[in-house]
């Protein structure tokens, strides 16, 4: 699934890696996927897609393939889940018409669309990340917490049980526009609203999923060279004057 450009994150993951002289190779995970190739991946990247297709991919994700996602996010597989993704690792999506979506139920929160007639939570997102382990991870890693910035346009809203969330709305609905929370934390998994791509808004974000997966499969510390973000920088500090924070 990749509405909106959430393909992009992949794009984001793969050049910070070759510029340090990483090298990666892609794996698409669909249909013909075996199941064991779930247990060579470092990183995953999910994006969002129409509730047609959402329905299509529940119906792969069905025996030994869901326990293959479940087992290799719960062995902390670094990812980022986009919209749809989110709401599919969840218990379940109930759409505005039709059929509950049942989920994989990795995530402990549920989704439900209020209706055709309920408007859609659309507009740019700048999120304080609350998930404890994150921030601490990247204050080390940056020796701040910066904001996230993105964009959201989604009509489910979603509501989180235990999972820990990924962040505090400072501009924007997140989740479900009525408790200030936005996506949720777990493992080393990324679930978010945030379209935008995600990763290229926020590159120090792309470092640390790719640092944790690097110290995951060598079992060593890993810091990564800095790569030169200035014009992401300067693209950041713009878009947070002209939505009045900072």
């Amino acid at each position: 699934m990749s509405t909106y450009g959430d393909r992009g994150n992949v794009t984001c993951l793969q050049r910070r890696c070759e510029w340090r002289g990483i090298p990666v190779r892609i794996q698409a995970l669909d249909r013909d996927t075996d199941p064991s190739q779930f247990t060579q991946v470092d990183l995953i990247v999910g994006g969002g897609a129409q509730d047609r297709q959402q329905e299509i991919v529940m119906r792969d994700l069905q025996g030994a393939k869901a326990a293959a996602l479940k087992g290799a996010i719960e062995a902390g597989v670094p990812g980022v889940f986009t919209c749809g993704a989110p709401q599919l690792l969840g218990h379940y999506y109930e759409p505005g018409l039709g059929q509950r979506i049942q989920g994989l139920g990795v995530l402990d929160l549920v989704t439900v669309h209020p209706g055709p007639d309920a408007p859609r939570c659309i507009g740019n997102l700048v999120l304080e990340v609350t998930a404890e382990r994150l921030a601490r991870e990247l204050r080390l890693m940056l020796g701040d917490v910066p904001y996230l910035i993105g964009f959201e346009n989604h009509g489910g809203r979603t509501k989180l049980g235990s999972v820990e969330p990924l962040a505090r709305v400072v501009r924007g609905l997140g989740n479900n526009g009525e408790d200030q929370t936005e996506g949720a934390f777990h493992c080393n998994a990324i679930a978010t609203y945030s379209h935008g791509p995600l990763l290229p808004k926020n590159p120090f974000l792309a470092d640390w999923m790719i640092q944790t997966a690097i110290a995951r499969r060598t079992g060593e510390p890993c810091a990564l060279n800095r790569l030169d973000d200035s014009l992401a920088d300067r693209a950041r500090s713009v878009m947070l004057q002209r939505l009045s924070v900072g």
